[in-house]
């Protein structure tokens, strides 16, 4: 079932995401479950964010000049965010994240004590 995009508009109202891009994630839940990788992009404006190797679909490409050759294309497209845990190599799994100010900088510190830059 699918329905239309939420966008939102105002700063405000965007969500805030926990994930920048160069991020390693993994996917908890949906048809990707399990896979990770890394963070290509993030759009606070839909909540979406697009991740290497996962929700990857074919695109059947007709022959035209500017493509003589046609063929199969295989492109990423965005998962919503709240199906992505950030990875953390200290606890080798999928981990909450939280802000913290240490020495006067807002830093990522996930569940298990590991800091994310």
């Amino acid at each position: 079932m699918r329905g239309k995009k939420k966008i939102y508009k105002s700063a405000e109202s965007r969500r805030r995401l926990r994930l920048k891009r160069g991020d390693k994630v993994i996917v908890v839940s949906g048809a990707d479950k399990g896979k990770s990788g890394e963070v290509l992009k993030v759009d606070d404006k839909t909540g979406r964010v697009l991740v290497q190797g996962v929700n990857v679909r074919t695109k059947h490409m007709r022959k035209t000049q500017e493509n003589p050759q046609g063929g199969v294309n295989k492109k990423e497209f965005p998962v919503d965010a709240s199906n992505l845990m950030l990875h953390s190599e200290k606890a080798k799994k999928g981990v909450r994240v939280r802000y913290e100010v240490r020495d006067g900088k807002k830093v990522r510190v996930g569940t298990c004590g590991t800091v994310f830059q």
